[in-house]
């Protein structure tokens, strides 16, 4: 049966990646979450898409150039709907702790975010946030960068990493060093993937419409990512039954 992750958390009915979009996506039962992680100016986790601060909050800036404190300071949730205000960008800290309050048992995607700005030291810290908090829920680290997701692999052996592509010149990559355990293609490419990576489990992204969900329930994909997981879930279930 295929999996259900919610992309950002339920992005498509809450501002993505905020505390209130993954309590969303565990409200509506979903099997997996996923989310984004850069490198703060100093030094601190922070659940994020885009390299700055622009699209998603009241503020202006890159992430690498502000410091915890003002990046706490930001709305990161009225520019989606006003009822979301006073939302914020939390830390990945803050969502480990979320989910253990939420009893989540599902899995948890953290995407590094380091195909345009390497982020120095983001596996390390990744790594022992986790060995720090010890959370119940299943990890998978993800990256279209192929360096960070080996680096992780090389830190911890027995860290479930998979690799994220949009292009066939990037499916293509070849892995000497590590295996990775699952691929994460672009919808796009699905047919190819299943050329490129018959023996791996695909988690496939973004399935946002019916016919695309309905798509990858028969080919029994391993999981797909969407901004809408309950409307997702509730087609899987009405497909079962």
């Amino acid at each position: 049966m295929t999996k259900i992750f919610a992309h950002r958390g339920s992005r498509g009915t809450h501002p993505e990646n905020t505390l209130a979009a993954f309590q969303e996506a565990v409200r509506v039962q979903s099997d997996g979450i996923e989310l984004d992680v850069h490198v703060s100016k100093d030094g601190a986790l922070f659940v994020i898409h885009d390299e700055t601060v622009d699209r998603t909050t009241n503020g202006s800036g890159s992430i690498q150039d502000l410091t915890l404190e003002e990046i706490q300071a930001l709305d990161a949730g009225s520019w989606f709907d006003e009822s979301f205000t006073g939302e914020k960008i939390p830390t990945l800290e803050e969502v480990f702790q979320l989910l253990q309050k939420l009893n989540f048992k599902g899995e948890l995607n953290i995407e590094l975010k380091t195909d345009q700005i390497e982020y120095a030291g983001i596996v390390e810290k990744c790594v022992a946030l986790q060995e720090r908090l010890q959370p119940n829920f299943a990890i998978i680290y993800s990256s279209f960068n192929p360096r960070s997701i080996i680096q992780m692999k090389q830190l911890r052996p027995n860290q479930e990493i998979a690799f994220l592509y949009e292009t066939v010149e990037m499916a293509n990559f070849v892995f000497e060093e590590v295996k990775f355990e699952a691929v994460h293609p672009d919808y796009r490419l699905l047919k190819e993937s299943f050329e490129i990576h018959s023996q791996y489990p695909k988690r496939v992204w973004t399935v946002n419409q019916e016919e695309e969900m309905k798509h990858c329930f028969e080919l029994n994909v391993e999981a797909i990512f969407t901004d809408y997981p309950q409307k997702a879930l509730e087609l899987r279930s009405e497909i079962k039954e």
